[in-house]
């Protein structure tokens, strides 16, 4: 499996390290639990691939167990042949046994042939460009602000679920899912080349409280906001974070900051720049005769970039 999707999806890791990255995702404590690797094989022959994820969710109001599939390949020498289909129905019908009432996945070739197996596009958050307003000095705001640790993850997810809640469509992010996400973020910075990838992790405290924090990785392309929370609703202390971290390095250029944002979530701080959409699709299927997918807008949405699997 790890021979045969190196070339798609390497992030510009060694081969050997790449083996590494995946290998250490299912040993984070959450994703021993949550995270499977499939292959469907003919004997020695690998015909399709995939990853299946355990997560659980809010779908149209109601909780909801999702089936979660990520990295569906198909072997070149194997395509034409209804593999990734049978791989695909055959995960679909373990996750239903198991208790799972939707199956979710994010396609990079489009939707047709998904929706050929039943499943629904979703509206996906517009991937916006960010600018961070500063002063005509080049000061950092009087925001104390210091590096994130597990201390944070309980005052983390309880922000996600205070702006959650009233979301038709979002995912449960615990405490274990939201270190696995970070996780695998410093994972793929660590085992890359040494100056490609950073991820900075920042808190802005209350007290000795986290009241607001942001995930950001660093590449040449510039900065994505892999996610990010506040106590505060309108996200001032997310905007004086940002604007403390530019602020470090005052002669350098400022970076390009992208983010998929919650719909409404604009820091005062910040303007947001014409949105462009996003190579990834959103897709949906229900696996419980009893439920259907929702219809939903944009706003009805909340997913973060650190969420894509």
């Amino acid at each position: 499996m790890l021979d045969a999707t190196y070339a798609v999806w390497h992030e510009g890791l060694t081969r050997v390290n790449y083996g590494r990255f995946q290998a250490a995702q299912t040993q984070t404590p959450w994703g021993a639990d949550h995270l499977r690797m499939y292959a469907l094989v003919d004997g020695d022959r690998l015909l399709a691939s995939a990853k299946r994820y355990d997560l659980r969710a809010v779908i149209g109001g109601k909780p909801a167990r999702v089936c979660g599939l990520g990295a569906v390949f198909t072997d070149p020498a194997q395509r034409g042949r209804g593999w990734a289909a049978e791989l695909i129905a055959r995960l679909l019908a373990e996750a239903r046994d198991d208790g799972a009432s939707m199956g979710l996945l994010f396609s990079e070739i489009g939707s047709e042939y998904y929706a050929r197996q039943g499943f629904v596009e979703i509206p996906t958050p517009p991937m916006v460009t960010i600018r961070v307003s500063e002063s005509p000095r080049y000061g950092a705001p009087m925001t104390m602000i210091r590096g994130g640790d597990t201390r944070d993850l309980d005052a983390m997810a309880a922000m996600g679920q205070a702006r959650d809640q009233p979301v038709p469509f979002h995912l449960d992010r615990d405490v274990g899912f939201i270190q696995y996400n970070i996780t695998r973020k410093r994972l793929l910075a660590g085992l890359g080349r040494p100056g490609t990838r950073e991820v900075h992790f920042f808190i802005a405290e209350e007290g000795t409280t986290a009241a607001a924090y942001v995930v950001v990785s660093v590449a040449s392309s510039g900065w994505t906001i892999e996610e990010c929370g506040d106590r505060d609703p309108t996200g001032a202390r997310v905007g004086a974070i940002l604007q403390a971290l530019i602020a470090r390095e005052p002669h350098e250029r400022r970076p390009q900051i992208s983010a998929w944002l919650p719909f409404g979530f604009t820091p005062p701080q910040v303007t947001l720049e014409p949105a462009t959409a996003t190579a990834e699709v959103m897709m949906m299927r229900s696996l419980d005769p009893d439920r259907t997918v929702p219809r939903l807008s944009v706003a009805d949405v909340s997913y973060w970039r650190a969420d894509l699997f």
